[in-house]
């Protein structure tokens, strides 16, 4: 085995067999690549001073070309988790942040994640208001004049802005929500009133954040991010939520258990 390939918490497991990439996902190799890598050092399995394989050598064990290695790599060094370059590779850096690594496991709000991750959550509020409309009433299959209400929040873990978040709530099957407190849990006040959750519906995708969104997360260049679309359920079937929160990339990687 060569000896520049990551070694892993003292393992000699090559990094090409930690990378699983997927040609027939929507995002781009290099970013699959960089994501992984990421959560690699995130969960300390490439600790700082980690070697990763040169770029034609990682490239030609993964079956990609090299320039999408080089991609994978720069967005790291970007990022500042990567440094060094040459014939022996690069170098995980030092005192690097780690990643928010929540599980999907469970249905819980922005607040409870924060909480049972070690953070201190609060919320910046940038709209809130009662309003009709009609895309939105479609969606949630209700007549043209119901009423939401309508909440545009900055969600921070430790003072660190982690999602931009636009959200509406069906006032038709939670009447309480109209005075709701904007800067607390929408879903532990769900609860209070007798509507908790039942179950959601979520998607996940890779997004670039325009320039608006990459001055809230203090990017000096856009990163890639992660947009999270849910709509959650009260009993009785009734869609209460529809939400859309745009998470930073560099520091918020999920994880997902899977039993066979």
């Amino acid at each position: 085995m060569n000896s520049h390939v990551a070694t892993p918490l003292g393992d000699r497991t090559p990094l090409h067999e930690l990378v699983v990439l997927r040609r027939d996902s929507p995002e781009p190799l290099y970013l699959q690549l960089e994501q992984q890598i990421a959560a690699l050092m995130a969960q300390q399995l490439l600790p700082p001073g980690s070697t990763l394989p040169p770029e034609r050598q990682l490239a030609e064990a993964l079956g990609i070309s090299r320039s999408t290695v080089q991609n994978g790599y720069d967005a790291l060094r970007a990022r500042k988790l990567l440094g060094g370059r040459g014939r022996r590779g690069s170098v995980v850096q030092p005192g690097a942040e780690p990643a928010i690594v929540p599980r999907m496991d469970k249905l819980k709000g922005f607040t409870q994640e924060m909480r049972e991750l070690g953070l201190v959550p609060s919320t910046r509020l940038i709209e809130c208001e009662v309003r009709t409309d009609r895309s939105i009433a479609s969606l949630f299959g209700l007549q043209s004049n119901a009423r939401f209400l309508r909440l545009a929040r900055i969600r921070y873990g430790d003072d660190q802005p982690m999602t931009i978040e636009s959200a509406w709530y069906n006032l038709t099957a939670a009447p309480e929500l109209e005075t709701a407190d904007p800067l607390g849990s929408i879903y532990q006040q769900l609860a209070d009133a007798g509507l908790k959750l039942t179950h959601c519906e979520q998607s996940i995708e890779a997004t670039m954040p325009s320039p608006q969104e990459s001055a809230v997360f203090g990017f000096e260049q856009p990163t890639p991010c992660l947009l999270i679309k849910r709509r959650s359920f009260v009993p009785g079937g009734a869609m209460v939520e529809y939400v859309e929160g745009l998470f930073r990339g560099d520091s918020y990687v999920y994880r997902l258990q899977l039993d066979a």
